[in-house]
């Protein structure tokens, strides 16, 4: 008479690459299973955790302190492989972000790190990290292009440089190599996303006050004001129409302030944690989302709150504003080049600075739209139309 062996793996969770956590028929706890990519092998350890979730947790606490350990042990014989070294930067990367609003910021460089076929680690992972030279990460360039149809972008393959050196210069820290090996440069070409027209964005307006109106449907979702509200609150506020800026603030996260009226702002962006004034116009608007959700929570999001998750409430809104766009023709500008939500930000900056007539500080403008003067000259004011004060300044006469 044959069984299965109690000790039989009976659920298994995969978390990440090199760590899982499973049940036997044995114990009631789970187990957690990690890679030791110094010794080449599995360690198993118990959670001590009969629920998967709280699991799932303390199998990444007990692969910190693995690590950790394992580092202690080494010290004197430290591991050479780039692999390695990816691994460090990885469990360094995972902590600082943890808790991070912006869920993105690890999940991202893992997989650029651990992308399977082609990742950095899949191709550089066994080499000595002293050993690594320009030419190698040029052919590894060459060897991501020749698996696509079409050539990654430049600034895709800055990423993955950036990444490489990133690496590297843990083991520079570690006084295990001398010196970085230059990247292989990559020629980028700057595409500004597309403005509006002060007419263009009037017509804009005009177009989803009539949508709401009507009570136009997009997916089956009704359009109502309140997606009329977001276009006037992000080109008054130069929130980014991400999830961590316009669709992660809350009211909690907003103070009304006098003299001038506006809003305080709380952002965690993607530039990190700051603080950000609106225009006067952005009151008005909070004001009447504040009455349009009446009896929420402070811990409530601004706009569309009825969506827990918020990458859903942005492919929501991204569908309902071109919505907005055809209705209005301005989908497109004169050279075919597509408009999005982003557009409205881009509109904000170019209408503050033109409006002001060059009295703004170009310097506290971008200060306070979480990005810096390089990035508004390059991206946000590259295809502004002149400002009556510089039209009247080229032809003034001595």
């Amino acid at each position: 008479m044959t069984g299965k062996s109690p000790n039989a793996k009976k659920q298994i969770k995969h978390l990440r690459r090199g760590l899982s956590i499973y049940k036997t028929g044995r114990s009631p706890f789970w187990h957690a299973r990690l890679y030791d990519s110094v010794k080449r092998r599995y360690v198993v350890k118990t959670t001590k955790e009969t629920s998967r979730l709280d699991a799932a947790e303390v199998a990444e606490e007990i692969v910190a302190d693995y690590r950790s350990k394992q580092n202690t042990s080494h010290a004197a014989q430290k591991d050479r492989s780039f692999e390695h070294y990816a691994h460090l930067l990885s469990e360094m990367t995972r902590v600082q972000k943890k808790g991070a609003r912006n869920k993105y910021a690890f999940s991202d460089e893992y997989k650029i790190l651990y992308r399977e076929g082609d990742g950095v680690v899949s191709y550089f992972g066994k080499y000595d990290v002293g050993k690594i030279t320009s030419g190698m990460v040029r052919d590894y360039l060459v060897f991501l292009d020749k698996r696509r149809d079409k050539p990654l972008a430049p600034s895709t393959k800055a990423k993955q440089c950036m990444m490489i050196r990133k690496v590297l210069m843990l083991a520079l820290e570690d006084g295990v190599i001398d010196i970085i090996p230059p990247m292989p440069k990559q020629r980028t070409v700057d595409k500004p996303r597309i403005s509006f027209t002060d007419k263009e964005y009037k017509k804009l307006l005009e177009v989803a006050r009539a949508c709401a109106d009507r009570g136009d449907k997009v997916r089956g979702v009704e359009v109502t004001r309140e997606h009329y509200n977001l276009i006037v609150f992000a080109v008054h506020s130069f929130l980014r129409p991400t999830e961590t800026e316009l669709f992660g603030i809350r009211f909690c996260d907003i103070e009304t302030k006098d003299d001038p009226k506006h809003l305080l702002m709380t952002l965690t962006g993607k530039t990190g944690y700051r603080t950000s004034a609106s225009l006067e116009a952005a009151v008005d608007i909070f004001e009447k989302q504040r009455e349009l959700h009446a009896g929420t929570a402070d811990t409530d999001y601004v706009f569309m709150p009825q969506y827990d998750n918020r990458t859903t409430a942005v492919n929501t809104y991204r569908r309902i504003f071109n919505h907005f766009l055809d209705e209005a023709k301005l989908k497109t500008d004169k050279d075919g080049n597509a408009r999005s939500p982003y557009s409205l930000r881009h509109y904000a900056l170019q209408t503050r600075l033109r409006k002001s007539e060059g009295k703004v500080n170009i310097y506290w403008l971008a200060e306070n739209a979480g990005t810096s003067v390089e990035q508004l000259e390059r991206f946000y004011l590259k295809r502004m139309e002149p400002t009556g004060e510089r039209v009247r300044n080229i032809q003034s006469f001595g």
